[in-house]
């Protein structure tokens, strides 16, 4: 008799500790995420409660999405906006620098019309002046 009584206080006690492990594991991304200061906590926390419905099927995409976040760095991708920032600049200061050679180009080409224009006119000029001198 005393072993019947001892086998069901010993289910309910593993249960029990079944339950409430199950718990305290679906818990696990909700505590990383407010100790890393995650904006998103409350949403991980809720989720986990709907994994625990769903037999921890999210679970993993949410310690993923838990342990993405740091406090110092946000997501980690610092140092991808910085290469970003820097890359911006490089690409402002060679475009600058194609307008600057486009307008010497510019210039170039039209200091060569200017010159081959007044060298093509000014024997055309002399041969009509040529032309009005013998007509006349």
């Amino acid at each position: 008799m005393f072993l019947d009584y001892f086998a069901l206080g010993l289910l309910f006690f593993v249960a029990i500790v079944f339950f409430y492990g199950v718990i305290a594991i679906h818990d696990i991304p909700c505590e990383i995420a407010k100790k890393r200061n995650h904006p998103h906590s409350d949403a991980i926390h809720y989720a986990g409660w709907v994994s625990l419905f769903t037999l921890h099927v999210l679970w993993p995409f949410l310690w993923i999405w838990a342990t993405m976040w740091q406090d110092g760095r946000g997501w980690g991708f610092s140092s991808l906006e910085h290469n970003q920032t820097k890359l911006l600049e490089q690409v402002n200061a060679l475009s600058e620098r194609i307008d600057a050679l486009e307008k010497q180009q510019m210039a170039h080409a039209s200091e060569s019309i200017v010159s081959n224009d007044l060298v093509a006119s000014t024997p055309a000029t002399n041969k009509d002046d040529d032309n009005q001198g013998g007509n006349q």
